[in-house]
C-alpha cells in the first residue's frame, strides 16, 4: 500500500466512523498534530503507534505497514492554491524576513529544526470571532564554523 492509498483509507474510515484526529491520536498516544501528519503521509509511526491508529479506525496490516514507512515530503505545486495553505505561505513571504531577524537576533545565526519540533494547534474565543492559535516549537541549530 502507498501513503497516498493509506491516506485515502484513512480519511474514509476517520469519516464513516465520525472520528476526529483529536480522538484517533488519544488512541494512538501522540498529539493530535503528529498524528494527523502521519496520517496523511508526512510523517512515520513507530510498530506500537501505527497499529493502535489502524486499530482505532478499523484497518488492517497493510495500513500498519503504510503508516511506519518513512515518507517523502514532497508536495506538488510550488505556490499552493488551497485558501487556508496559502495564507502560511503568505505569512511566510510577508514575515519570512522579520521572523530570520528576529531569530537571529535573539540566538544568533541558525535556524529552527523542523526535524527536533512540536506544533500545536488551538481555538481561542474571541467576541469578534474566534481566533486560530498555532504554536510552532523547533530546537534552535546554530550554523558552524569548521
Amino acid at each position: 500500500m502507498t501513503k497516498i492509498e493509506m491516506k485515502n483509507a484513512i480519511l474514509e474510515a476517520k469519516q464513516a466512523k465520525g472520528m476526529t484526529w483529536d480522538a484517533i491520536a488519544k488512541a494512538v498516544g501522540l498529539s493530535k498534530e503528529f498524528t494527523c501528519s502521519a496520517c496523511l503521509g508526512m510523517n512515520s509511526l513507530g510498530q506500537p503507534h501505527a497499529e493502535a491508529c489502524a486499530e482505532s479506525l478499523g484497518l488492517g496490516p497493510d495500513v500498519v505497514a503504510a503508516l511506519q514507512a518513512f515518507p517523502h515530503k514532497t508536495w506538488d505545486q510550488t505556490v499552493p492554491t488551497d485558501p487556508l495553505i496559502y495564507r502560511f505561505y503568505e505569512i511566510v513571504g510577508v514575515y519570512g524576513e522579520t521572523i530570520k531577524a528576529l531569530i537571529h537576533e535573539e540566538f544568533g545565526d541558525g535556524i529552527m529544526s523542523a526535524i527536533d519540533y512540536s506544533m500545536d494547534i488551538q481555538r481561542q474565543p474571541d467576541p469578534k470571532g474566534d481566533r486560530v492559535v498555532v504554536t510552532l516549537n523547533g530546537k534552535f541549530l546554530p550554523y558552524k564554523s569548521w
